[in-house]
């Protein structure tokens, strides 16, 4: 098949962590053609939805991890394929990408479906699940915020696009900067914040489970660094061999259904404790850990999941 990657630069992956690098590798190895370009690159040009980029073979050399042809237009309804894989932020820009994508519906196969990405943000989708996520308040309006902070006590504030663990602020019922984060969160977005209970299992680890076409094959743990909230492993978190418990099957049973039925192929969730606190659909990642530690090739299961869905 041909292969479409939208993606943040190739070049600059680290070869070793980057699950959009491991899963074109798989791609590869299973004998796909590989087209690579950047979602500045994505264009509606006179009804076709067109993308300038490069033909690429992927090497697991650090500091090399493609080597591209000549730079060149092509028009994705040409492709079988077409992955969905730049980095948030989740802002007008790439919803702006999701649009532009869905035009191909019919024609190519987008992986995760476009539609269900932009209408299943990564702290919105966990919303339609209250009994499996922790207490949580979506809100701008720094009374309701209050409020939920004085019923709950400890809680995590963090922007409600952000990614990355970029943001997060765990306050207790006695910190006095909740006004001053308010005020710096709304001075810059007219985002709403979300706010959870804070869950002292954190401290034990925030557990990263991989979905396939809504089945679970595996997790990591990410434990976070001595005196931080944030378990993300690019500020500090330790990646740690774990297995799968009844709970998180339990969680994985009922979110599964719709995350095949809305063509969510590749999924990572956030489980602390007993409770799902993210489900992520834009750009997942820990395969790479995963595979290292417990031998499970996440790539070529996606791809199997995808071959099944395009023959």
């Amino acid at each position: 098949m041909k292969i479409a990657f939208q993606m943040d630069p190739i070049l600059g992956v680290d070869i070793k962590a980057d699950s959009t690098f491991r899963i074109a590798e798989e791609a590869q190895a299973r004998g796909h053609e590989l087209f690579y370009y950047g979602p500045d690159q994505l264009a509606f040009d006179e009804g076709r939805i067109t993308a300038t980029g490069h033909w690429m073979t992927v090497q697991r050399v650090e500091g090399a991890p493609a080597i591209l042809g000549e730079r060149l237009t092509v028009d994705l309804a040409e492709m079988d394929v077409v992955w969905l894989r730049q980095d948030p932020p989740f802002d007008m820009h790439y919803i702006t990408t999701t649009h532009l994508l869905d035009w191909l519906k019919g024609e190519t196969l987008v992986v995760n479906d476009p539609f269900w990405v932009r209408n299943f943000p990564e702290k919105l989708l966990v919303l339609k699940f209250q009994d499996l996520t922790p207490p949580t308040m979506i809100a701008r309006d720094l009374a309701a915020i209050k409020r939920f902070r004085a019923k709950h006590g400890d809680i995590i504030l963090k922007p409600l696009y952000g990614n990355g663990g970029a943001g997060v602020f765990r306050l207790t019922a006695d910190d006095r900067n909740l006004s001053s984060l308010h005020e710096l969160f709304t001075g810059f977005s007219r985002e709403p914040l979300i706010v959870q209970k804070y869950l002292p299992a954190v401290s034990k680890g925030d557990k990263r489970v991989i979905l396939v076409d809504g089945e679970p094959v595996g997790a990591i743990n990410r434990v976070p660094a001595e005196g931080e909230v944030r378990s993300n492993m690019h500020v500090g978190g330790r990646p740690e061999k774990v297995e799968l418990t009844d709970r998180d099957r339990e969680i994985c049973a009922a979110i599964g259904p719709t995350l095949r039925e809305n063509g969510q192929i590749f999924v990572g969730i956030d489980v602390i404790g007993y409770w799902l606190t993210e489900i992520n659909v834009t750009s997942p990642t820990g395969i790479q850990e995963l595979e290292r530690f417990d031998g499970i090739n996440v790539a070529e299961r996606i791809w199997q999941a995808i071959e099944a869905r395009v023959s």
